[in-house]
């Protein structure tokens, strides 16, 4: 595995795990002048997994420029993207606390897909992975919900919650990725890392 690397990202969640392989890293983050949200947009009919990867490669893409037009040392780049999926319908970052409110009031009781894509570019060589999960929340009254997002939590987090946080208090079953549905998995991360050396 490579002993450095850039981190184009902003959270902190993925910064955490990459410490917990061991794998140092120094953060490359969009400047004011890249329009990074319009990365993210979702295209018509696209699947959730064919947009997560087709963001994360966008994101790995514009990352790779930052670097060479900052001029910083050569070292591979890693991006991801996390979504959250109930059948062919996306949760995003919810958009304020309402949003946050009927996202989690769809997400309760039901079974849905979370999906990381991951995506690591050294000079020509781009190497991509993606994790799906599955999380179950328990329903959840309205009250419930309420207090969750107004913790403020949610904001910020694709699905309008954080598994490693207050809302596993109400997540009955996991299968797939711990660290996937965290938004960083490490297995696949650190096979992506193994294949660029």
């Amino acid at each position: 595995m490579y002993p450095f690397i850039y981190l184009a990202s902003q959270s902190p969640r993925r910064s955490q795990l990459l410490t917990q392989l061991g794998v140092q890293h120094e953060l490359l983050l969009a400047g004011p002048e890249e329009d990074a949200e319009s990365l993210e947009e979702h295209l018509s009919g696209e699947s959730p997994e064919t947009y997560v990867q087709r963001v994360t490669h966008l994101k790995l893409l514009a990352a790779l420029q930052r670097r060479k037009a900052r001029g910083l040392p050569e070292a591979p780049v890693l991006c991801a993207d996390t979504t959250v999926a109930l059948g062919q319908t996306i949760y995003a970052k919810p958009l304020d606390a309402d949003d946050a409110v009927r996202m989690l009031q769809a997400l309760s009781g039901q079974t849905h897909g979370v999906l990381t894509a991951v995506a690591i570019g050294l000079n020509e060589k781009v190497a991509q992975a993606c994790s799906e999960s599955n999380v179950t929340f328990a329903r959840m009254s309205e009250s419930e919900i309420r207090a969750y997002v107004a913790s403020g939590e949610p904001m910020g987090k694709a699905g309008a919650y954080a598994v490693q946080g207050l809302a596993a208090a109400h997540i009955s079953r996991i299968s797939g990725s711990y660290t996937g549905i965290m938004g960083l998995p490490l297995f696949e991360t650190a096979q992506l890392l193994k294949s660029l050396t």
